[in-house]
């Protein structure tokens, strides 16, 4: 399994890691022997980087990576994340970046994990309120304490991620991208490059969407929260299935699915990237993995170039409400 570093600090991860979000319900009804296995299946062939976050079930999720990683923690780069708050009603999002709060919730994390330390500790969604130095200063104060080893970012814009990196070095920035989501290239990713952060690119398979298996909104499960998302709904669905058709076509001339096509792009950005595209089955996780294998050439980028190129999606990739939360 290839590794990338991630930022100066010293923090290297393999080159896919694995989202654990679908694991506790967010994309339909949750299987967690299969989770479980799944996660044991990525430890297998070589992933060691787990996401995870607190919000996600909410705190179901770290409990059950906690289960699946006992006993196997040293091969293990854990990512966790704090701040985004949820409440009863599932439309809730709150975010909460307060010194106090961050070290409570880092220490909630620690019981939930069932470990010690955290080696990526992320802040999920920036808080407006807070000023950006106050909430990194606390998350500093968690490394020095070793309760944390690297501090990261999700969804921050430019110049938040500027002043978080002069209060305490930032190793990684977590977004999403994909060929669907290229937002980032035209001055986050340039950005980190500038400051030496690593870049960690979440659903990079446009929340299953490019893997075309996903043919029509009733595909979309009861409880699956896609059914809630811009790009997964009416006009927007049938213009991007039309993009996803495309890709399909290129990956079907290379011999390989759309998913690993889209994967396999993502990657081949830069080294400095990395991916954690979310399962949470062994046979698709066999099929994310076996995208390191596929080399893209000038010619097949120039095609998914001109099949996807940047703002092709039709929509936006959060609910408005979700939107006013990313890169503050």
């Amino acid at each position: 399994m290839e590794q990338r570093h991630l930022g100066k600090q010293g923090l290297v991860v393999s080159v896919i890691g694995l989202g654990c979000l679908g694991m506790t319900g967010t994309y339909g009804k949750a299987d967690e022997k299969e989770s479980i296995l799944t996660i044991h299946r990525a430890l297998e062939l070589g992933i060691n980087y787990l996401d995870t976050a607190d919000a996600y079930g909410p705190f179901k999720n770290e409990e059950l990576v906690g289960k699946a990683i006992r006993g196997s923690r040293d091969q293990i780069i854990l990512a966790t994340k704090f701040g985004s708050i949820r409440s009863s009603d599932p439309a809730y999002r709150g975010v909460n970046g307060r010194p106090e709060y961050v070290k409570t919730a880092c220490d909630a994390s620690l019981r939930r994990l069932g470990v010690d330390h955290i080696d990526l500790y992320n802040q999920h969604r920036v808080d407006p309120n807070v000023p950006i130095e106050e909430t990194v200063g606390a998350m500093a104060e968690l490394v020095q304490s070793g309760k944390v080893r690297y501090l990261g970012l999700s969804e921050a814009g430019p110049q938040t991620i500027r002043r978080a990196h002069r209060t305490h070095p930032i190793s990684a920035l977590q977004t999403e991208y994909s060929l669907w989501s290229r937002d980032p290239e035209a001055e986050i990713i340039p950005l980190l490059r500038e400051l030496g952060i690593g870049f960690v690119a979440y659903s990079p398979l446009g929340r299953g969407f490019l893997t075309g298996e996903v043919k029509r909104y009733e595909d979309l499960g009861p409880g699956d929260w896609r059914r809630s998302a811009p790009r997964f709904q009416g006009e927007n669905f049938a213009k991007n299935l039309e993009l996803v058709e495309r890709i399909g076509e290129i990956a079907s001339r290379r011999g390989v699915t759309a998913g690993q096509l889209a994967l396999a792009w993502v990657l081949a950005q830069s080294r400095d990237i990395v991916a954690i595209p979310g399962t949470t089955r062994r046979i698709h996780l066999d099929e994310n993995i076996a995208a390191l294998d596929l080399k893209l050439t000038e010619d097949d980028l120039s095609d998914i170039e001109s099949a996807l190129p940047p703002g092709a999606a039709s929509g936006m990739r959060y609910p408005e409400a979700m939107m006013h939360l990313v890169d503050l």
